[in-house]
């Protein structure tokens, strides 16, 4: 019988050359690869998605209205401090991501935990600007800037709390059902996921605070 000369993959069973597995050449991708190749088209439309509001937000920064400008109402400090709570997150969660592939429950759950509270701590922050902007009659129907705003941060705020949610299921699913495969691979998209909320945070600083105060 004719032997594949193209390495297909495709040889019959008796030809003594093994059939393709899906985790070498010849056969389908892994499913790790295929979800992970899923979710980064997820992640990339959920940035094109940010590029909009951005691109929105520098068109109407200096929409005020006659109304207080970024220089007023922004607290740069306290987005610092918001910033490096979000970057500590992600290293803790790339620690996280690390002991999940060494089999370490505790160090897993220990690190998810702290990830969990600094990505908390960093939304309470959140919550109390914009708690204080309506309190300074500073609110999303004050002006086009304004709304610009509050629509950026507060979609970045909502995409925080949906990642803090779904860390807690994992971190339910890894001590209930252990290191399976399909618990694996949630692991690995909620990690891609919770590091891309960090690349959009850092163009929100700059786009939103930076340029907004310097408007």
């Amino acid at each position: 019988m004719r032997r594949d000369p193209n390495h297909l993959g495709h040889h019959a069973a008796g030809e003594g050359e093994s059939r393709a597995t899906g985790h070498g050449t010849g056969g389908p991708s892994s499913k790790r690869i295929v979800v992970a190749y899923g979710f980064w088209i997820f992640l990339l439309s959920d940035i094109v998605m940010f590029a909009a509001f951005f691109a929105a937000f520098a068109v109407l920064r200096g929409g005020t209205a006659g109304g207080p400008t970024g220089a007023e109402l922004f607290d740069i400090a306290n987005v610092a401090i918001e910033t490096v709570l979000l970057l500590l997150s992600s290293f803790a969660c790339g620690v996280a991501t690390l002991a999940l592939n060494a089999r370490r429950a505790l160090l897993f759950q220990a690190a998810m935990a702290v990830t969990f509270l600094l990505g908390a701590g960093f939304l309470a922050l959140e919550l109390r600007e914009f708690t204080d902007l309506v309190a300074r009659d500073a609110g999303p129907t004050r002006s086009a800037f304004l709304s610009a705003f509050f629509t950026v941060v507060g979609c970045h705020g909502l995409h925080v709390t949906a990642g803090l949610l779904w860390l807690l299921t994992m971190m339910a699913q890894v001590f209930a059902k252990g290191f399976r495969p399909d618990i694996l691979r949630r692991v690995m998209c909620f990690s891609l996921f919770w590091h891309a909320l960090d690349i959009v945070w850092v163009a929100v600083f700059t786009v939103v605070y930076l340029m907004g105060s310097a408007a």
